[in-house]
């Protein structure tokens, strides 16, 4: 278990993390979302004693990380892959972790496997691809058996197998009874992983709950209405709480009714239907609805941001 209490960091003028309470619960898979800047990192880096807190505290476990005697049997952590050292195989690197817990070589032989590294466990690390070195991350991670994984973007430069084998890896894991944070932009894969979320935004905790819940409450469900008469239906429709968007000649996506308050709309102005099908929110939409007001760092709005001065 994860638990934070009040947990603040401030570098100088800037406060990356401010003050945010906290739980990651055992048997369950955590989802760590938030956008570039949110305060993700540090507050990984806190919790496994990498940076220390301004103000509160984070235990794991029941203690803090640094007075666990034997830390990699508590909480394995893939923070960043590349910090690894180069000139070392993938198995020696291991072994030198092994090495610092007692932890037996019979142990990495069984990570490596699990992580599907054997035919390049004596390779030397620099010339892994990113995929590769995400899986040593894994191994690393898992290495001492530990009931506390924190996995930051795991999945990034994985192909599709490898993708589908993470997600099974970590549902694993909470199935057994360990706490699982896991952290990654990719929406899809997280709605389909994670069965609760913690969503940070300028550093400050904006959504804790379940999965369900998030999409539930931060986006409205639509519905897709095909019609012949699909200009009609959108000036019936319309109204302040009811957002109608023209996609094709004949259909339309209708925000703020459900399907059955179309259908009987059109049927009482007698206009013609072919299609009536409603719409689930995703995760995606209803994650940029819930971090629109706390993004730090957004992108062009038009082509003319990509123009060059000459």
């Amino acid at each position: 278990m994860i638990e934070a209490q009040n947990l603040t960091k401030t570098y100088g003028a800037k406060t990356a993390v401010n003050d945010i309470t906290f739980t990651v619960r055992p048997g369950i898979v955590t989802g760590f979302l938030g956008p570039n800047g949110a305060g993700k990192s540090t507050t990984m880096r806190m919790i496994v004693g990498l940076d220390r807190p301004t103000h509160g505290s984070v235990t794991v476990n029941g203690r803090h990380y640094a007075d666990h005697s034997s830390p990699l049997h508590e909480v394995g952590a893939l923070l960043d892959a590349k910090a690894v050292h180069t000139g070392r195989s993938a198995e020696n690197h291991l072994l030198a972790l092994a090495a610092t817990h007692s932890i037996p070589k019979r142990r990495v032989h069984e990570v490596i496997e699990l992580t599907g590294l054997q035919s390049v466990a004596r390779k030397r690390v620099g010339g892994f691809s990113l995929g590769m070195g995400q899986r040593l991350g894994i191994a690393a991670a898992l290495l001492g058996d530990p009931q506390t994984l924190i996995l930051d973007e795991p999945i990034n430069g994985l192909d599709p197998e490898g993708v589908r084998w993470v997600r099974s890896l970590v549902r694993s894991l909470a199935a057994e009874g360990r706490t699982v944070l896991l952290s990654s932009h990719l929406m899809s894969e997280m709605a389909v992983t994670a069965d609760h979320l913690i969503v940070l935004g300028k550093g400050r905790v904006i959504a804790d709950a379940a999965v369900a819940d998030v999409i539930g409450g931060a986006a409205r469900a639509s519905v897709r209405v095909r019609s012949p008469q699909a200009s009609v239906l959108a000036s019936t429709l319309a109204s302040p709480d009811v957002t109608v968007t023209h996609v094709e000649h004949d259909l339309l996506t209708v925000t703020g009714l459900d399907a059955g308050a179309v259908g009987d709309l059109a049927a009482r102005s007698g206009i013609a239907l072919h299609e009536l099908t409603p719409m689930n929110a995703s995760l995606e939409e209803a994650y940029l609805q819930l971090t629109n007001d706390d993004v730090e760092y957004r992108t062009g709005s038009s082509a003319r941001d990509l123009e060059v001065t000459r």
